[in-house]
């Protein structure tokens, strides 16, 4: 078992050791599984648990003040589950599994996503606010008007990228996660790059990316499947996720990060401040 796990492409983190410490604890939950899904879903939980990432509690706050979470989990042999856009629903991850496996769906949103998570056990009405954002989000005066009130009220604030992530291999096979609370401000049920195969995630036979970052243009540009083309194409890790960040740096001028993992070894590549990593092997 090999994994490499990501904590969010975006500005350096304020207390860098215990977020690592976390990232750390979640590679190695995950490369102590059996089989690459149950190693990034594994390793996602942990990161989904904890308030220093953006994805399940502590998650980003959407403009009428409710954290919504999406997430997207792909295996080698392309099959596929995606949510998005749910309210309460702390194991995002937990949640595109069930779509993987118990339907013949790739792709559930909202309260219907709600729903179905709940039916196969994963935990829903979860408060994901913390009091830190609570009061964040309340000093920013928020409107209470409709959605041209919130966006006028965004205008100025939308921003920020921060999303959890996990690849693993095991025995030929491969399995790439990206679970997130999307970013700060943004319109109530927007929906970024994360649970969009080939943008927030992708995994074929040659390898999986989890990409990071500012998720529209991730989205416009299919981070993750740029990476894991060059792996295709008889790339190594590294150099696939080098590559795949100069090309999105070039078309877009933003800024991301990207995890990939390939049958050689594992490669970590972003244009931002910073983006802290972890691997670990069993």
């Amino acid at each position: 078992m090999r994994i490499i796990v990501h904590g969010g492409a975006g500005g350096q983190p304020d207390e860098p050791e215990p977020r690592q410490a976390v990232l750390d604890d979640a590679a190695q939950t995950g490369a102590a599984e059996s089989g690459p899904v149950d190693a990034v879903e594994a390793a996602v939980n942990v990161l989904e648990a904890s308030d220093r990432f953006n994805a399940g509690y502590g998650g980003a706050v959407q403009s009428d003040g409710r954290v919504r979470t999406d997430a997207g989990l792909m295996t080698s042999d392309r099959e596929t589950g995606a949510v998005a856009s749910m309210d309460g629903v702390r194991e995002a991850i937990s949640a595109a599994r069930v779509v993987l496996e118990e339907t013949p769906h790739i792709f559930v949103s909202g309260e219907h996503a709600v729903d179905l998570a709940a039916e196969f056990g994963v935990e829903t009405d979860v408060e994901l606010l913390t009091p830190e954002k609570r009061e964040s989000y309340e000093e920013e005066n928020p409107p209470s008007a409709g959605p041209k009130a919130h966006l006028d009220w965004l205008e100025e604030r939308f921003g920020g990228h921060d999303t959890v992530g996990a690849v693993a291999f095991e025995d030929g096979e491969f399995a790439a996660a990206t679970s997130t609370g999307g970013r700060s401000w943004a319109l109530a049920g927007r929906v970024g790059d994360v649970p969009q195969i080939g943008s927030g995630f992708y995994c074929t036979p040659a390898g999986g990316a989890s990409a990071t970052g500012a998720g529209e243009d991730i989205a416009k540009v299919t981070l993750s499947q740029r990476a894991v083309d060059k792996l295709e194409a008889g790339a190594d890790a590294q150099t696939a996720a080098d590559d795949a960040i100069a090309e999105f740096d070039e078309l877009t001028g933003s800024s991301a990060g990207v995890i990939v993992c390939g049958e050689a070894g594992t490669g970590a590549a972003f244009n931002s401040e910073g983006m802290q990593t972890s691997t670990a092997t069993r």
